[in-house]
């Protein structure tokens, strides 16, 4: 089993940056597919980014392309995402989520995600 702790969440203006932090642990063997995936109430949930730790790929939602980017520590089994010129619309609970894929390019946002951690709040005011 993995288990996925995010932090780094909070409340800032719009044009503001903030970084989330996902840690795992466990059998992070089972997670070489990390995402970053939000829902704002009454909306769908979006994914955001995904990163494939074996070679860095990554991959964004249009919404956030050019401020966002997602990163990894692997010694540390950390993923990050700084999140910049942040825009009301923007405000969500967002989720780290991890999977194991066979080939790189089975990991999109699209795909299907087995780990999920509790989510961190981000709030963007105008």
């Amino acid at each position: 089993q993995g288990q996925l702790v995010e932090s780094g969440g909070g409340s800032v203006q719009a044009g503001g940056s903030l970084r989330l932090s996902c840690a795992a642990s466990g059998y992070t063997r089972s997670m070489n597919c990390m995402a970053w995936f939000r829902q704002a109430p009454g909306k769908e949930r979006e994914g955001v980014a995904t990163i494939y730790t074996g070679g860095g790929s990554t991959i964004y939602a249009d919404s956030v392309k050019g401020r966002f980017t997602i990163s990894q520590d692997n010694p540390k089994n950390t993923v990050y995402l700084q999140m910049n010129a942040l825009k009301p619309e923007d405000t969500a609970m967002y989720y780290c989520a991890a999977v194991f894929v066979g080939v790189s390019t089975y990991c999109r946002p699209l795909g299907y995600f087995n780990y999920w951690g509790q989510g961190t709040q981000v709030t963007v005011s105008s």
